[in-house]
């Protein structure tokens, strides 16, 4: 009996044992996580910070890649599109705002105690972009008319404008977004547009691969996307406005009306890591990244 009671006390202090090593790993192994969770922070507290425009955000995150291996550490988001980064540069949020979008009186009487300075790295066009079903159909081009009329709900099917006998469906983008602004100017030049029409075929969507993923998505569809966004996706057509198609020499040349300057846009003059930065999307390096993404270069526009 006692025997027993010896060896029971005897496989319970080794239990013990056991728990208490467990334990003391366990705490370890929490202490040297939360060491590496507090390097990491302090690591990337000297992140470079930018947001914004969806169009601008593909060089922008390229550049932050190759710049990796030179020691900066830069962030690349999309929050709220142009006007998103704008307001969060505005704010203090962030280093650079990403726009599509020229600024506007507004925006700097927004932020009166932020100095925004932009500083234009390329061009790109806005495509009023339809299916293919819709251009094989028949239509090949359209007016300013047009368009006004599509997008305000009143042409509802493409048989109006020469095309399938097949309903539209309206993808427009969200107020504040540059590719929004660009088909506005278009059409109404410094006139206010009208309230979107109520329309179950009539929808608002955010970022270009949104946009475009409802394109691909929809029979009869129609939106204003960025046309770079279109290469290498035949089943979308940037139909020609006013007989001009979005060539790139048709932009450079401005004669193709819906062309709109990018932009990185930062609080007074670019400075430190962030100049540092912005030269090398300006440089002969960066700037082979527009074309990839279908934009001009600040060359090819003449600047």
């Amino acid at each position: 009996m006692l025997t027993e009671t010896r060896s029971a006390t005897s496989r319970l202090t080794g239990r013990r044992a056991r728990l208490g090593a467990s334990v003391a790993s366990a705490a370890l192994l929490l202490s040297a996580v939360l060491t590496g969770c507090a390097d990491s922070v302090k690591a990337g507290s000297g992140a470079i910070q930018a947001s914004g425009s969806t169009t601008v955000a593909p060089v922008a995150s390229d550049a932050a890649e190759a710049l990796k291996s030179k020691g900066l550490n830069i962030t690349v988001a999309t929050q709220g599109g142009s006007a998103g980064g704008i307001s969060q540069l505005g704010t203090g949020q962030i280093d650079i705002a990403l726009s599509s979008k020229p600024l506007s009186d507004k925006d700097h009487k927004a932020y009166p105690g932020t100095e925004l300075v932009t500083t234009q790295i390329g061009a790109d066009a806005v495509g009023v972009i339809i299916t293919k079903e819709v251009a094989d159909g028949g239509v090949k081009g359209l007016s300013k008319a047009q368009v006004a009329g599509l997008f305000e709900g009143r042409i509802t099917n493409w048989k109006e404008v020469g095309g399938p006998d097949l309903q539209v469906f309206v993808y427009d983008k969200e107020p504040g977004r540059g590719t929004r602004e660009v088909l506005d100017k278009f059409i109404y030049g410094e006139g206010e547009p009208p309230a979107p029409p109520k329309s179950a075929n009539y929808a608002v969507v955010g970022g270009n691969l949104e946009t475009r993923n409802k394109l691909k998505s929809t029979r009869g569809s129609i939106a204003p996307l960025s046309t770079g966004f279109i290469d290498g996706h035949p089943d979308l057509v940037a139909v020609p406005l006013e007989g001009i198609a979005p060539t790139l020499a048709n932009v450079a040349s401005g004669e193709y009306a819906m062309t709109r300057p990018l932009y990185m846009i930062t609080n007074g003059d670019p400075k430190g890591t962030v100049k540092q930065y912005v030269d090398y999307v300006l440089s002969p390096e960066g700037q082979k990244l527009l074309p990839k993404h279908g934009y001009l270069t600040r060359e090819q526009m003449g600047l």
